[in-house]
């Protein structure tokens, strides 16, 4: 049974709860005073791992597009999409304006000592393109070059439990977690093995022929 058009609207109101609900947690946390000793801290690691949960549901949905046979799962790409962007945008903000207090010359020395913001930099400023090139009209006006560069959301998702390991000082449990989902779902995109080994046949036997 192919979803209706109704079945989809539940399903992206379903998506905008899921996506907001833990923001309203979190500032219920932090207002409580239940954030922990250091809210800082805590406000930092929860919007990162929000940011990377939000990604994996993103990467989970062509899989399941394709097994369940409901192409309309693809048009919650764009929301969940958008999701993930406004959570790393919070855990950046939450970094300068909470640990640094927008000292930018501070920024600048974190850069220089702890490489992994240079790779957590590095996947927002994808996320950036991929969110800004989102819209309908600037996807058809990209043509081709829009999927290319949409590709590059595969690049997030190692950049982003790189940025997450090398942040992490001693437990390393949660972001090794990050590493094998992020590796299972990028597996569900090579080719099957039998294509790749009938390609590697079919090429040796026009370099045996020539």
């Amino acid at each position: 049974m192919r979803l209706s058009a109704k079945h989809l609207l539940w399903l992206k109101g379903a998506v905008h709860l899921t996506a907001i609900l833990p923001i309203i947690l979190l500032i219920l946390s932090v207002v409580s005073g239940s954030a922990g000793g250091d809210p800082v801290e805590y406000i930092i690691h929860y919007t990162g791992v929000g940011a990377l949960n939000t990604l994996v549901v993103l990467l989970m949905l062509s899989p399941l597009a394709r097994y369940f046979k409901q192409g309309a799962l693809i048009q919650l790409r764009r929301p969940i999409g958008l999701y993930v962007f406004a959570y790393a945008s919070l855990h950046i903000l939450a970094f300068l304006a909470f640990d640094l207090l927008f000292e930018w010359s501070l920024f600048l020395q974190e850069v220089v000592k702890r490489p992994y913001i240079v790779v957590g930099a590095l996947g927002y400023i994808i996320l950036i393109a991929l969110s800004v090139t989102s819209f309908k009209f600037i996807k058809r006006k990209m043509g081709k070059r829009w999927q290319q560069l949409h590709n590059f959301v595969y690049l997030v998702a190692l950049l982003v439990p790189i940025h997450f390991y090398w942040s992490v000082k001693s437990e390393v449990i949660e972001p090794s977690i990050y590493f094998v989902i992020m590796g299972l779902l990028l597996s569900l995109r090579i080719p099957k093995s039998d294509k790749i080994l009938s390609s590697i046949s079919r090429m040796k036997l026009k370099w045996n022929n020539s």
